[in-house]
C-alpha cells in the first residue's frame, strides 16, 4: 500500500470500452484511484455506485476516477451497464 503523498507507479491498461489509460496521462489532475476484487460483488457494487451517484461533484472538482480490478473487460462492461453506473467512471483491467 502507497503512503498518503508517494507517487503511484505508471499503468497501462484498457477500461470497460477498449480505450487504454495510462496513469501518467492525467499527470496535474486529480485522480481517485480505487482498487477492488471483483465485479459484481455486494462490496464492490456498493462502492461503485456510490461514486457514480457523486460522480458530478468530483468531476465539479476537477477529479477522475478510475477503478481497477483483475476482471475482463468484458465483466467490466457488463457491470457498468448491468448497474447503470455512471460513463464517466472508467475501470480498467488489471493483470496483477
Amino acid at each position: 500500500m502507497l503512503e498518503l503523498g508517494i507517487k503511484a507507479p505508471d499503468f497501462e491498461l484498457p477500461d470497460q470500452n477498449g480505450e487504454v489509460h495510462k496513469l501518467s496521462d492525467y499527470l496535474g489532475k486529480k485522480v481517485i484511484l480505487y482498487f477492488y476484487p471483483k465485479d459484481n460483488t455486494a462490496g464492490c457494487t456498493k462502492q461503485a455506485c456510490g461514486f457514480s451517484e457523486r460522480y458530478p461533484q468530483f468531476t465539479e472538482k476537477g477529479a477522475v476516477i478510475l477503478g481497477v480490478s483483475k476482471d475482463s473487460v468484458a465483466s467490466h462492461k457488463k457491470f457498468e451497464e448491468k448497474y447503470g453506473i455512471n460513463g464517466g467512471l472508467t475501470y480498467v483491467y488489471g493483470s496483477r
